[in-house]
């Protein structure tokens, strides 16, 4: 709700709705405006950096961001050292340049590292850096997210490229298929490495994809409805939820096989019931649309730069859009196709080839709008245009080449061949990695205010482009003629001698143009020319914000999909702080809260300041993280304490005391400065959230239901008691109770009765610990041993997580009681209670579906 200031400020009234109050008692705006040099001054003051230890404590996304991109592009480096080091030793049969081990472990790093650490971080880094002045905001909403993210990312890559210099790599290829890395064919702490590292950086993954999710819906510029958007938030949109949805697949296949490994449970061991091919169904469940998640980002990067360059408006804005969602649902229907010669039914076999085909149907649309805005203006050949030239050339023989590995037959003749290595690295190279260079020459403006070298980019272009395709052109042939992947070494008289020559020279060249890049980044960051404030004469708001901390001097209303061009005064506006927040009116960092289609502005949005507590709470957990991979336990003990005691801060400094007035937010409006209802960015990202905790439910329970394939006709097999749901019954109550006494209790609260409120958030811990009681005297009855079959092991794994998500909800009662008793809560500041319910939502829900799951398929099966 937006109250508009003529004369007197009016009182905001109860809601009509029943819920939480949506706004506070009104009044005189705080803060009063004052705009012109001191103001601006102030506004600098609120976002400048710390004299010392910015590096640690920042967490601007315009700082997060260039650390993250810039964490990203040494991967990048690091991986493909790699990749020529194995081009040396295959480019020639019989080299003995590096051994068989070395070998595996190089090209399972190669692997990782431009998947994992390079791939889909570096297009997240790219959308944290710019998306906020796109949507003309001045930050992400949670910037010790970011910050925790980025360090997350950084020290847990760090762990896993760090283990080839110890001789710890893994080596059991980047997709690292079981049986090969269980605890019988990989002993040592290889594959921990592998597992605890990534899990570290996955992590890091969903943190990012929340921070852009709640950022494109509530931290637009007024007035900019999801049509006026800019079209790369489209697809970062789109590439977050598959994040989101993905990414949780993955991690519970990391979880189950190190339970393998550590505890026994045989989820992957055919002798014991597993079944190797449930990895490959959950990793390919986010491998397959992580090559999309990589993908869009990059189809983003040429749908904005192609109007500067094309002097014309996007062809087919909102087809693009439409695309860009088609293929975030279609690319989850594509994962068996890296399965077609397991042995799967024919019939499922032709479902995955469809729909492997119809994919590119909105891949196509996009390409032909690329093509119909080129020709609708008069293109400008630069060097970004340059890269997206070539990447639209090398991108349609990727695509070409995807076509056929989707007709089954001829999959089964090239899997597992260099023909496959060839497609994937024309659709990853050509589909991301020339787009995001094209995106470093588009915007490096916008970061250092500084342009690159014209001269030194064609170069880099042209050198990368004849490299690339001189490189992997020929990997097709040497697939058909039947070459296999991840081997170290050749027969010298298969015909392949000369292919894979040509191939290890050009790969050279191709390093050579990166290289070229690399120097004219580092050459021209400090010293190259100034570029000015727009010099491409692009539309976007991105240009307008600058290199300045804080982005814009003041928020102004958006009208258009292109307001650099339809909107002539928005330069003047801003700058003279005729927007909405000029000059910080809290003398806080801030930023508005707009409503997520609208985007009408609803509140105003005060943000942290530098601080040390992302950081170390990632410090503290990497270290923890090693120390339990390398077996060190009291080191592990005490950064682990150490890491609880720093998350525990910030869990604390959430929901602070606030203004309980309105704040004159400019341009006649006084908002808000607190939301304890749906508005808040606060509910928003705990809501993002738990759709990835509902993910690895349902993950859970697709490895269930699949082991149980493995054994049809006995299922429990091991001698255990069959379950019953008279058993389970009385934790089904109790958690039903506890969910009702939770709503309960928001209820209280809303009518300020706080020492009810604290009886009943009792009453849930108890009933919750109550459940977890009943629940472990039940499965103890059952007799399952987990380590005895893959049933008890998917059991245990399932009753475990929703015991854990129990326990956290009794801890969160617990928590808010806390709070009550300290005065830290009452009617108005109670978002802490409402985001706890929201963790009840889905942990109740799904507590009782497992139970039901587990009481009750087996004697369905039986």
């Amino acid at each position: 709700m937006t109250i508009t200031i003529d004369g007197p400020i009016p009182r905001p009234g109860r809601p009509s709705a029943p819920g939480a109050a949506a706004h506070p008692p009104g009044g005189e705006p705080q803060y009063p405006q004052s705009s012109g040099p001191d103001g601006l001054e102030r506004l600098k003051q609120a976002w400048a950096k710390p004299r010392r230890f910015a590096i640690f404590k920042e967490m601007n996304n315009n700082h997060i961001g260039v650390l993250y991109i810039a964490t990203g592009f040494l991967f990048l480096l690091g991986a493909g050292a790699l990749s020529l080091l194995m081009r040396i030793q295959l480019a020639w049969p019989g080299l003995t340049f590096i051994d068989a081990a070395r070998y595996n472990q190089f090209f399972t790093m190669h692997g990782t590292a431009m998947m994992f650490l390079f791939a889909v971080p570096i297009v997240e880094a790219v959308a944290v850096l710019l998306l906020p002045a796109m949507l003309g905001t001045r930050d992400m909403p949670f910037p010790r997210l970011s910050a925790l993210g980025y360090w997350a990312y950084a020290l847990g890559g760090t762990l896993v490229f760090s283990s080839l210099f110890f001789s710890i790599a893994p080596d059991g290829g980047w997709f690292m298929y079981p049986p090969l890395t269980g605890p019988e064919f990989s002993p040592g702490v290889n594959t921990e490495v592998w597992l605890l590292g990534l899990g570290f950086v996955e992590l890091a993954a969903i943190a990012a994809a929340v921070e852009l999710i709640v950022g494109i819906l509530k931290t637009r510029a007024p007035g900019m409805t999801l049509g006026r958007m800019p079209i790369f938030a489209w697809y970062m949109l789109v590439t977050a939820g598959m994040i989101m949805i993905g990414m949780p697949a993955v991690i519970v296949a990391d979880i189950l096989l190190e339970l393998e490994r550590s505890f026994g449970m045989p989820f992957y061991d055919a002798a014991r019931g597993g079944d190797p091919l449930l990895w490959q169904h959950l990793f390919w469940l986010f491998g397959h649309p992580e090559v999309y998640i990589i993908f869009l980002p990059a189809a983003g990067f040429v749908s904005m730069m192609l109007p500067s360059f094309a002097r014309t408006k996007l062809v087919g804005y909102t087809w693009l859009a439409i695309a860009a969602v088609s293929v975030g649902f279609l690319s989850f229907g594509l994962w068996v196709h890296h399965m077609y010669s397991t042995g799967l039914p024919l019939l499922s076999l032709a479902f995955f080839s469809a729909a492997s085909s119809a994919i590119a149907i909105p891949m196509g649309i996009q390409v032909f709008a690329w093509i119909a805005t080129l020709w609708d203006g008069k293109p400008v050949l630069r060097v970004p245009m340059l890269f997206i030239l070539g990447f639209l050339f090398i991108f349609t023989i990727g695509g070409l080449t995807g076509i056929m590995v989707a007709a089954v037959p001829y999959d089964w003749q090239v899997h597992d061949t260099y023909f496959v290595v060839a497609h994937f690295h024309y659709v990853l190279i050509g589909g991301m990695l020339f787009p995001l260079f094209a995106a470093f020459y588009y915007w490096m403006p916008v970061v250092s205010g500084r342009m690159l070298s014209e001269r030194l980019g064609r170069w880099a272009f042209w050198l990368m482009f004849i490299g690339f395709n001189g490189a992997f052109l020929p990997m097709h042939v040497t697939g058909l003629r039947g070459m296999p992947r991840r081997i170290y070494t050749y027969a010298g008289d298969l015909g392949l001698n000369t292919l894979n020559m040509v191939t290890s020279v050009f790969s050279f060249v191709f390093a050579a143009g990166v290289l070229v890049f690399a120097w004219d980044a580092v050459r021209h960051w400090r010293t190259g020319p100034e570029a000015g404030s727009n010099p491409w004469d692009a539309p976007s708001l991105e240009w307008q914000s600058g290199n300045k901390s804080y982005g814009f001097r003041s928020i102004v209303p958006v009208t258009s999909r292109y307001p650099l061009w339809d909107q002539p005064d928005f330069a003047d506006d801003e700058m003279a702080g005729r927007g909405y927040l000029p000059d910080a009116p809290t003398r806080e960092r801030e930023a508005l809260i707009t409503g997520p289609i609208t985007g009408e502005p609803e509140q105003l949005m005060r943000m942290p300041g530098p601080d040390w507590v992302a950081f170390l709470a990632s410090l503290f957990s990497a270290v923890a993280l090693a120390a339990v991979t390398l077996q060190f336990g009291p080191v592990a003990a005490v950064f682990g304490v150490l890491a609880v005691l720093a998350f525990g801060k910030w869990l604390w400094s959430l929901d602070p005391e606030k203004p309980r007035g309105l704040v004159d937010a400019g341009r006649g409006t006084a908002l808000p400065a607190y939301s304890n209802n749906s508005s808040s960015v606060g509910w928003w990202g705990m809501m993002v959230v738990l759709i990835s905790d509902a993910a690895v439910i349902v993950s859970l329970a697709f490895a269930y239901l699949f082991l149980w394939t493995a054994r049809p006709m006995t299922w429990p097999p091991d001698g255990s008691a069959l379950p019953t749901f008279e058993g389970v019954a009385p934790i089904g109550f109790s958690v039903i109770l506890a969910y009702a006494l939770f709503l309960w209790a928001e209820r209280l609260i809303r009518a300020d009765l706080r020492g009810a409120t604290a009886i009943a958030l009792v009453g849930v811990a108890l009933l919750a610990v109550l459940a977890l009681w009943l629940g472990w005297g039940w499965f103890r009855d059952l007799g399952i041993d987990h380590t005895a079959t893959s049933y008890g092991a998917a059991v245990t794994a399932l009753l475990g997580y929703m015991g854990l998500h129990l326990a956290g909800g009794a801890f969160m009662a617990m928590w808010c009681v806390v709070r009550l008793g300290l005065g830290m809560m009452d009617a108005w500041r109670s978002l802490t209670l409402r985001v706890c319910l929201l963790w009840w939502h889905v942990a109740a829900p799904g507590a009782i579906a497992v139970l039901i799951l587990v009481a009750g398929f087996p004697h369905v099966t039986g």
